[in-house]
């Protein structure tokens, strides 16, 4: 019997006799195991009293659309010397208003949600002080993906306190240019407090840029949003802690699918963040064409046509768009299974996050052409030392009732324990295989790593098509991915999930880089 048809019954107590028609038998011979384990205190317990009494579908509060896209607000930098930049962030409280006469109670930065654009360049100097004003919480600022010491890298065991500030100070190396985030990170609260509102995206630029700047640069940052009907941010359910909390609305720097203008015959470049908890959005570009130009750790070797892309929690990627002609374009969704558990599956498909309006152009313009190389890759060597790590979920039963438990290698996270000892400067080839039924993405801190192979089942291992450089990679039930990494900087690193609220129960491990 499939693990997941053996999972129905108890599934059904805590969600309704719906579960059984959400095809639970999506990934056979893989998935989620039955029974106790040592690392119990990080498991969720299920509260079916988060579900509608009456089983009546919940009211979804709808959201003005249609306003013209607008940019992210930009961190002041308050340097006046050359190649420093200088700034406060200070986390707390706000209000927002997504829906008209329903004020949110956000978490922001700087009052904004999602928070200020950060923008510097390689070899700048970064000095920018954490206030955490969060009433009785703990946070941290990571710098997702960025190449910073491990002392500024905002990681659970560096947590600051509810009313303590920190300053986080490093330097951008050379050919550091790429679309970073931040967002915090206290173990068990990194899942609530990104979704109340704290993330925000951080530009290090290049001096010589590839990409013509005739296309512009805009910045799209997708986060989502599920409201109760006095407009605060809808109660965690049980379906939360098992998949990830998914918004009703998908949000573009903080609106509900906005409008662009563009003019026929002309190309824009566009940066996408996904910043949510843990939706994976399958992407596609009508009435455009869409090119690939960067991922995660910044530009590709080469540009590489796309007719569709798909972002999982925390990943990037940078395009080039066309407009072809004069009429509408759209960023529109397709359809993604990342194996939902239980029933009420969000959609997926046929979400419209961007509107475009194209003009057509008085004067035909004159459009530089794409660089056919965007920059150089050196592949990493021969690895030293070679690791595999497995994905698993289980269920336990205890005094509370039922309980979810996201495991790396077997174990939940111990923030006192070191799992992996790696030497800095070596290379390793990391294989992640996913034994469980939903899809889990695979971040590690303060490094680009290339992914160089993967594999369905016990089927031989594909090369990737391009070299990239990544810091987080999607791993789907029962695949493989393996990656090659070197970590330059010795001291204390993390690995997990990225889907937030598997992070926060336990699915993420200690790395320490030693000299």
């Amino acid at each position: 019997m499939h693990r997941r048809t053996f999972l129905a019954a108890p599934l059904a107590a805590l969600f309704t006799q719906r579960v059984q028609a959400q095809g639970m038998d999506r990934h056979q011979g893989q998935g989620m195991q039955h029974g106790g384990h040592g690392g119990m205190n990080h498991g969720m317990p299920m509260d079916t009293g988060a579900m509608p009494a009456d089983g009546a579908p919940r009211k979804v509060v709808d959201l003005p659309q249609g306003q013209p896209l607008r940019e992210l607000p930009r961190l002041a930098n308050a340097s006046s010397e050359p190649g420093v930049f200088k700034a406060t962030l200070t986390a707390a409280p706000a209000m927002a208003h997504f829906a008209p006469d329903l004020p949110t109670p956000v978490l922001a930065y700087n009052g904004a949600s999602p928070g200020p654009l950060i923008e510097a360049y390689e070899g700048d100097r970064i000095d920018i002080t954490f206030a955490n004003r969060i009433p009785g919480q703990d946070s941290t600022i990571h710098w997702h993906g960025m190449p910073v010491p491990s002392d500024q890298d905002g990681n659970p065991m560096d947590a600051v306190a509810s009313g303590g500030d920190r300053a986080y100070r490093f330097t951008l190396p050379a050919d550091s240019a790429a679309s970073y985030w931040y967002h915090p990170h206290p173990h068990g609260r990194t899942a609530e407090q990104v979704y109340r509102g704290l993330a925000g995206v951080f530009l290090v630029r290049s001096r010589k840029d590839p990409i013509p700047a005739e296309y512009g640069d805009t910045v799209l940052m997708f986060t989502d949003l599920r409201l109760a009907e006095d407009g605060a941010h809808a109660p965690p359910t049980d379906a939360d802690a098992m998949n990830g909390r998914i918004g009703d609305h998908v949000l573009v720097n903080g609106q509900k699918q906005p409008v662009m203008e563009a003019v026929a015959g002309t190309r824009r470049r566009l940066r996408l963040f996904n910043a949510t908890n843990a939706r994976y959005l399958r992407l596609v570009f009508e009435g455009a064409a869409m090119t690939r130009v960067g991922s995660d750790g910044g530009l590709l070797e080469k540009p590489v046509d796309a007719t569709e892309l798909l972002l999982a929690p925390a990943e990037r990627a940078e395009i080039v768009v066309t407009f072809p002609h004069a009429g509408q374009a759209a960023l529109r969704t397709l359809e993604y299974d990342s194996g939902w558990m239980g029933p009420d599956r969000p959609q997926s498909a046929g979400l419209t996050l961007l509107d475009v309006q194209v003009a057509a152009a008085l004067v035909a313009p004159k459009v530089p052409p794409l660089p056919a190389t965007l920059r150089a890759i050196a592949r990493l060597g021969q690895p030293v030392e070679r690791r595999r790590f497995v994905f698993t979920e289980t269920m336990s039963h205890g005094p509370q009732g039922m309980a979810m438990h996201f495991l790396i290698n077997g174990a939940a996270f111990d923030m006192k324990r070191v799992d992996v000892t790696m030497r800095a400067g070596q290379v390793e080839q990391w294989e992640i295989e996913n034994q469980a039924d939903m899809d889990h993405p695979f971040h590690v801190h303060g490094v680009q790593f290339q992914v160089t192979a993967r594999r369905r089942g016990n089927g031989a291992f594909q090369p990737e098509p391009w070299l990239a450089w990544k810091d987080t990679v999607n791993v789907p039930p029962g695949e493989t991915v393996r990656i090659l990494l070197r970590q330059d900087a010795p001291g204390l690193r993390m690995y997990h999930c990225h889907i937030l609220e598997h992070e926060d129960q336990g699915m993420m491990g200690i790395v320490e880089v030693k000299p």
